[in-house]
């Protein structure tokens, strides 16, 4: 499975949390993806994985929630594509 970043933003909130989102594509699924991070300090993140669109397969979803979990790479990449996109300026 190959990811796909089509769109990314990350924002601080008055409180100080990082909140984030990234939506992609992954090769050979028919729905798009979007996963939400959340992070009170912008150093532990938690995350949401849902579709950005219409539905698609649910044993996608799970397929992709599970190489979210264990790879890394995955993780970071989608992470650092939101990150990327955040200005203190804002």
């Amino acid at each position: 499975m190959n990811l796909i970043i089509l769109q990314s933003e990350m924002r601080k909130d008055e409180d100080g949390s990082y909140v984030g989102k990234t939506i992609f594509q992954v090769d050979s699924h028919k729905a798009d993806y979007e996963i939400t991070f959340y992070s009170k300090k912008g150093r532990e993140w938690d995350y949401s994985l849902h579709y950005a669109k219409e539905s698609g397969a649910e044993e996608e979803l799970l397929a992709v929630d599970e190489r979210i979990e264990q790879d890394d790479e995955w993780f970071d990449s989608l992470l650092d594509a939101a990150w990327n996109t955040y200005s203190e300026e804002e």
